[in-house]
């Protein structure tokens, strides 16, 4: 069968990343919504907010007192999800009843000390000191013995959960590697004992070639909408070169990374003209000391907007009782968003208003 007669009927794609179906309905995007709609929260327009924990000088949330930082700001999570110390304890009955306590480390890092500002929003100067920021950070939290696994991750908007629209993201450290990032690595490692080459390197090439669902690329990095993909909107970002982490990145590259998220979160942003909310997160190698030579550092956005600014995909019903389920196709996604542009709607507002 033609690829192309399968974007008009439903149909799976199979994720070789997580090794797991997602069914595809493209002939549902015409129905008509009648559900819950929502009011998104607009974009602060201060620079500075006296009753913002993560503006410098402000008091945080747990008591404690934010520097008056002019770059990036990290600090430990005033109320972490993980502990770094406590009893080892492991409960087991009848191998059914399984639970034991994890150790882990969690740190907030702010972007700017500009309220105001979002990824999208950054100059590449201020995406540079980010970007240095998280390998830094990547880097200390490795070298913890007994830290196997370090999580980035970015919860944009109130959408997606962020309690503070201030612009920043959250690292935790584990001490095992958690369930997606495992389920990553161990396609990973098996497609290499197999092929002899990246799963992700050769994915890739593959988009590359056909350019149906590439987004936007420079010369270290390429944006696309996974095959795959289950959001609206997914997209995936890849380093063109084989890496496994932030810090074996070269000095051009980090600049490089900073280029392809602001362009990508641009989009976002044009795609409905607001705050697009998302949650995003890198996906590197362990850290446990091992080579992990199998692995290929990359990012995944997940926004939940579906067809407007007020319109979101909801996990439910089918999705949390079978299997992924995704209305938009990968293809049509792409195609909105590299329609999308790469001029910020509040600039292209500016520039009519001075004409």
């Amino acid at each position: 069968m033609n690829f192309e007669e399968l974007l008009s009927s439903p149909h799976k794609r199979f994720n070789p990343l997580l090794r797991e179906w997602v069914l595809v309905s493209p002939q549902r995007t015409q129905r008509p919504w009648q559900g819950k709609v929502e009011k998104l929260v607009a974009a602060p327009s201060v620079l500075y907010d006296p009753d913002c924990y993560l503006c410098p000088g402000n008091k945080r949330a747990g008591g404690k007192q934010t520097p008056q930082y002019t770059e990036t700001y990290a600090f430990d999570n005033d109320f972490p999800a993980l502990l770094p110390e406590g009893e080892s304890l492991h409960y087991e009955g009848n191998g059914l009843l399984v639970a034991q306590t994890d150790r882990g480390l969690c740190r907030v890092l702010c972007f700017s000390p500009r309220h105001d500002l979002t990824v999208p929003r950054l100059n590449s100067r201020e995406l540079r000191g980010v970007i240095d920021a998280w390998t830094e950070q990547f880097s200390t939290l490795a070298q913890v013995p007994w830290v196997r696994h370090v999580q980035i991750f970015e919860n944009r908007g109130e959408l997606m959960g962020a309690s503070n629209p201030h612009p920043h993201c959250q690292i935790w450290a584990n001490a095992t590697v958690p369930n997606l990032p495992a389920r990553e690595d161990e396609s990973l490692r098996a497609y290499r004992a197999e092929k002899h080459s990246c799963l992700l390197c050769d994915y890739l090439q593959l988009e590359l070639h056909r350019l149906e669902r590439v987004v936007c690329q420079n010369d270290a990095f390429a944006a696309l909408v996974p095959f795959w993909a289950v959001w609206p909107f997914e997209t995936l970002v890849l380093s063109k070169r084989h890496v496994g982490s932030l810090e074996l990145l070269k000095e051009g590259e980090r600049d490089l990374l900073g280029d392809i998220l602001r362009r990508v979160t641009i989009r976002y942003d044009n795609l409905f003209e607001s705050a697009f909310p998302y949650s995003m997160g890198f996906h590197q190698q362990p850290t446990d000391g091992e080579p992990h030579e199998a692995w290929h550092l990359h990012a995944h956005y997940f926004p939940p907007l579906l067809r407007s600014a007020t319109v979101r995909k909801f996990m439910v019903g089918y999705e949390l009782l079978a299997s992924p389920q995704r209305d938009l196709t990968p293809e049509a996604a792409s195609i909105r968003l590299i329609e999308a542009g790469e001029t910020h709607y509040l600039d292209r507002a500016v520039s009519r208003n001075q004409q």
